[in-house]
C-alpha cells in the first residue's frame, strides 16, 4: 500500500515537471499559435477514492497535443501547410496538412481541429462526420474536392489558400 502511494506520489511529480517544461516549449515563438497551457478540467471536484488518490493533481484536457507541436514545427520548415477552411457562417478554422496531402488527409486533420477545439471548450462531444460529408462539400475556387485520393496541390491548394464548405444539392 505504501509502494502504491509512492508510485502516485512520483507520477504526480513527473506530469508536474512535464507539465512546467511544456509551458516552457510553448512560449517559444516558433510555437505561440498554440493554445494556452493545459489546465484542469471544468467542474473537476479533485479526487474522490480518498489516501493518495486525494494528493494527485486534477485530470487535464488537452491544450496542447504532441500532434500541434510537431505540425507548428513542420509548418517552421515549409513540410506542412495552413489551409483555411470556411464554413457558412463566416467562421475560419486553421487547419495544417503536410505538403502533399490529399483531400482525405485534409478530412481527418479538419475532423481532428474540430474534435479538439471542442474538447477544449466544452462544447459538443460528437459530431457525425458522416453526415457533414454528406451534405457538404469541400470546394475551392468553386471546384468541388470531390476525389479524396486527389492531391491538394493537384487542385492547386497551397499554404493558406482558403477552401470552403458547400451545402450539397438536392438530387
Amino acid at each position: 500500500m505504501a509502494a502504491e502511494a509512492e508510485e502516485e506520489l512520483a507520477h504526480a511529480e513527473v506530469l508536474e515537471l512535464f507539465q512546467a517544461a511544456l509551458a516552457r516549449l510553448v512560449q517559444d515563438p516558433l510555437l505561440c499559435d498554440l493554445p494556452p497551457q493545459v489546465g484542469p478540467a471544468p467542474g473537476h471536484r479533485g479526487g474522490s477514492r480518498g489516501g493518495a488518490q486525494a494528493r494527485l493533481p486534477p485530470p487535464c484536457r488537452p491544450q496542447v497535443t504532441a500532434e500541434e507541436i510537431g505540425s507548428q514545427v513542420a509548418l517552421e520548415y515549409g513540410q506542412a501547410m495552413t489551409v483555411r477552411v470556411c464554413k457558412a457562417d463566416g467562421e475560419t478554422m486553421p487547419v495544417v496538412v503536410v505538403q502533399n496531402a490529399s483531400v482525405l488527409e485534409l478530412k481527418k486533420a479538419l475532423r481532428r481541429h474540430v474534435q479538439l477545439r471542442q474538447a477544449r471548450q466544452g462544447g459538443v462531444q460528437h459530431l457525425s462526420w458522416k453526415y457533414i460529408w454528406r451534405t457538404y462539400h469541400l470546394t475551392y475556387a468553386g471546384e468541388k474536392l470531390a476525389d479524396d485520393r486527389k492531391k491538394l496541390r493537384e487542385y492547386g491548394i497551397r499554404n493558406r489558400d482558403e477552401v470552403s464548405f458547400i451545402k450539397k444539392l438536392r438530387k
